[in-house]
């Protein structure tokens, strides 16, 4: 089939959560045989990874994307004056639709498979002859990370995410009757987005979402080999996602400081891109405690230097592909239940879960005290990635999402 592949992000390199989902998804399509189209928008530091995705794809077309928090204000107005999502006024470039004309007149596409939410408003003005077969993949229900989001935020922002987060409800709820299928990666979030449908046909669109966890590749992330023992905690994330940083910040505050009154050696690595200021502070006033790598093209050093991992998540939505990523490279975690949820693992088993500081720092004492625990889960969680969650498996079952497609273009 030809399939027009709508993203928010180059997905390659896969070195964070979305891209990671995107790039299986990607290959996955490829690997089937279908011709893929990939539109994207891009930043400039994403230029030198194009040619990449045209071994894979049939071709690849870019809109560059600059962000600027001046021009956000100017989309969150906006918004109110449209009632669509700041995200969605926010990513409704100019370019990006002329370029979305441009490729539906040139060339019949069988499926539009838009990525993210904010790409599914290109996918929705398609026309022609003959539409073709509409996929929202939801990474994320978001108008969810949005309201938990508020009930952190501080009290001058909490009517601002309230609102949006409606915003987003309702917006999402329309995609799922707009668009033939969605995509989620956990129940949750389809009970989520159905939640957002306005006139009652849940039951009917119940069955036009389908749950297809995020997948990781198990033979590319082989199992770390730990140095001995040690005191050292590694954690990471794309930390100019709002989520990520709020929970590595609850940690760095809340949690660590718990830790160390058992564990006076014990120290914290955050890897990611982007740092807030904040956590560049800490580094500097604690440097024998704390160290901030911002991004770095290889983790395995990194992590064969900590005894354990942490994923502290208190808000956020989806899969953490964090974890998912941590259980491959045979790496032992400690999250907590949000952080968890989506994934088919046990608390004890192939993790271990808390959720406020003294128990999460309870759990990170006993990981790092107890070498014979970290070895059990970090078995346990390998086992469940290479079993459940490796991206061969997991991705099948779009198989029956594009067979829908062949079946409405053979119509």
């Amino acid at each position: 089939m030809r399939v027009l592949l709508l993203t928010q992000i180059i997905p390659y390199p896969p070195d964070a959560g979305p891209k990671v989902k995107t790039w299986h998804v990607l290959r996955y399509l490829a690997d089937c045989g279908h011709e893929i189209t990939l539109l994207s928008f891009v930043r400039p530091e994403e230029e030198a990874y194009v040619d990449h995705l045209r071994q894979i794809c049939h071709q690849v077309h870019t809109v560059p994307i600059r962000r600027s928090r001046l021009h956000d204000v100017g989309y969150w107005l906006r918004s109110h004056i449209t009632g669509r999502p700041f995200l969605i006024e926010r990513d409704d470039l100019p370019q990006m639709r002329s370029y979305i004309r441009q490729l539906l007149a040139a060339e019949k596409f069988d499926v539009i498979h838009a990525d993210q939410l904010t790409m599914t408003q290109f996918a929705l003005g398609a026309e022609g002859e003959k539409r073709p077969f509409l996929i929202f993949d939801a990474h994320n229900a978001v108008w969810t990370i949005t309201e938990r989001m508020g009930e952190s935020a501080p009290w001058f922002l909490k009517p601002v995410l309230r609102l949006e987060s409606q915003r987003i409800k309702r917006y999402e709820g329309m995609l799922v009757e707009q668009f033939d299928h969605t995509m989620v990666v956990i129940e949750p979030d389809r009970r989520a987005l159905l939640a957002g449908v306005r006139d009652g046909s849940t039951e009917s669109l119940r069955h036009r979402i389908t749950v297809i966890p995020i997948a990781v590749d198990t033979r590319q992330l082989y199992p770390i080999h730990r140095q001995p023992p040690s005191a050292r905690i590694v954690t990471l994330g794309t930390l100019h996602y709002p989520p990520n940083a709020d929970g590595i910040r609850w940690f760095l505050r809340e949690v660590l400081p718990l830790v160390r009154q058992q564990i006076p050696d014990a120290t914290l690595t955050i890897i990611g891109k982007n740092p807030p200021k904040d956590f560049l502070e800490a580094a500097g006033q604690y440097p024998e405690v704390v160290t901030v790598t911002g991004y770095v093209p290889d983790l395995k050093p990194y992590m064969e230097q900590s005894s354990i991992m942490v994923v502290p998540v208190r808000a956020g939505g989806g899969m953490r592909v964090r974890i998912l990523e941590a259980f491959a490279r045979a790496m032992p975690v400690v999250t907590t239940t949000v952080g968890l949820e989506g994934i088919e693992a046990t608390d004890g088993k192939e993790v271990l879960v808390a959720d406020d500081p003294a128990a999460y720092a309870a759990a990170t004492v006993q990981l790092l005290r107890n070498e014979e625990l970290q070895n059990r889960l970090s078995a346990n969680g390998r086992l469940l990635a290479t079993t459940i969650y490796d991206w061969q498996i997991v991705l099948k079952k779009m198989d029956q999402i594009y067979a829908q497609a062949t079946e409405q273009t053979l119509q």
